[in-house]
């Protein structure tokens, strides 16, 4: 019975783990998300008019396409992380 509490304890212990990670990536991510666009793309922008890409000026360019990639590229990394993530915990589909 106590073998039984201990393993208990260690599954708990190690599903906190897991949790407190993922919610770790996805603040991460969300910050990173929310910099890029709305810092950027909005309360950056004045900063960011004298920087030409692509013919138009650095701030527009993050407002218009710069935060879809970096969602995108968001989005892969989580994918790419948590499958390493799980992984480690061994929670893997695989």
């Amino acid at each position: 019975m106590a073998d039984q509490t201990t393993n208990s304890a260690q599954v708990a212990e190690a599903d906190k783990g897991y949790w407190q990670a993922n919610v770790r990536i996805i603040l991460v991510s969300l910050v990173i998300w929310a910099l890029v666009s709305f810092g950027f793309g909005i309360l950056l922008r004045p900063m960011l008019s004298g920087i030409s890409v692509g013919g138009t000026d650095l701030g527009f360019w993050f407002a218009q396409q710069g935060s879809i990639l970096v969602f995108l590229g968001l989005i892969f990394f989580y994918a790419w992380r948590m499958n390493k993530l799980d992984a480690e915990y061994g929670v893997d589909e695989e």
